[in-house]
């Protein structure tokens, strides 16, 4: 048994966290924290974990949490960059879900988050944490990065299509659900303006592209940009990725390259079943499944192939991916507390 501390459990995150820890077979949770919420029980924030656990959120305080072989923080971009790194040193393992540590190139944290890193150093050393790409170096990480929701279901969707094509610029919409905006409410995102909507936010600029562009140059060794742009939509959880390549492409070949990449992935399902309700992916029959649906379409009128992907944001584009790299950092099988089958209707 394995005792394990989160960081910032009050948001929906680290409530998703936190629902699936409680129930791991592996690990037991010893700590979590919140400055606003300290002393107060965890099931008063998260009303779904009363009776799986009577702890209390404590402040967050380094030498306590040092006592902990692995961290899991869940906290706000910027919140713990520091507290981690001094972690980091004092040689306690950190599963970071935000976005701190992702991008390896220090000068991005200048256009995309507006602030000159602090520890550009640990920004090699990090591990960006997403096991289908980097399961090797996950296993031995000090510092894993967890991906950002989008960036989760993006990269998954192109990766194995970067490997048959040439450098070029991706064209991507990404529809999301209100819980990617995070707990805390904003006049945007409340229930009377945020129902009944298909609302561009952010339709140039969006923070998550360079990590998308950084991974598909690692795992391709190519240049991509990606020219993404994101709305919002009338559900809760879940994130749709719909990827336009300009390319001429053989339906056999992408189907080959695709199984041969993700054929033994415990978390990626690849659907496109024309006789099945669902013919092709949706976050509907992702929600509280750590799978990430891929599938893909040919348009030979115009020399394009459509890529799709969908997840559960708050699972595979948060919360279980980062207890999938636990288990591999544990030497455990990646399903441990993930394996679960999603609702139906939802």
């Amino acid at each position: 048994m394995v005792e394990v501390a989160v960081v910032g459990g009050t948001g929906y995150v680290g409530g998703e966290l936190l629902r699936i820890l409680l129930q791991h077979s592996d690990v037991e949770v010893g700590l979590i924290t919140s400055r606003r919420m300290a002393g107060e029980y965890v099931y008063r924030v998260h009303p779904n974990l009363r009776g799986y656990t009577n702890l209390r959120f404590e402040k967050p305080d380094l030498n306590r949490l040092s006592e902990f072989d692995i961290i899991l923080s869940a906290a706000p971009h910027g919140a713990m960059l520091n507290q981690t790194a001094e972690l980091v040193g004092m040689g306690v393992r950190v599963i970071d879900l935000s976005a701190d540590y992702r991008l390896k190139r220090p000068e991005l944290y200048e256009k995309y988050y507006g602030f000159t890193h602090p520890h550009p150093d640990l920004l090699e050393k990090s591990v960006y944490g997403l096991p289908e790409l980097h399961r090797a170096e996950v296993k031995n990480a000090q510092l894993i990065a967890c991906p950002g929701c989008t960036a989760s279901a993006a990269i998954l969707a192109l990766a194995p299509l970067s490997k048959l094509i040439d450098s070029c610029t991706i064209v991507m919409d990404a529809m999301e659900g209100s819980s990617a905006r995070g707990a805390e409410p904003s006049q945007a995102s409340h229930h009377p303006e945020r129902a009944n909507v298909v609302r561009p936010y952010k339709p140039v600029g969006h923070r998550h592209t360079p990590e998308i562009e950084q991974e598909l140059k690692a795992f391709s060794g190519k240049e991509f940009k990606v020219a993404l742009s994101t709305f919002a939509v009338d559900v809760v959880r879940g994130i749709l990725t719909a990827s336009h390549v300009f390319v001429e492409a053989d339906k056999a070949t992408l189907w080959r390259t695709y199984r041969s990449t993700y054929g033994r992935e415990p978390f990626v399902v690849l659907l496109r079943d024309y006789k099945a309700r669902y013919k092709l992916p949706d976050p509907k029959i992702a929600v509280g499944t750590n799978r990430c649906y891929v599938g893909f379409e040919v348009d030979p009128d115009y020399g394009r192939v459509v890529v799709l992907s969908a997840i559960d944001n708050l699972i595979k584009g948060s919360a279980g991916n980062a207890v999938q790299c636990l288990n591999i950092m544990l030497g455990l099988d990646e399903r441990k507390g993930l394996d679960v089958i999603g609702c139906h209707p939802i």
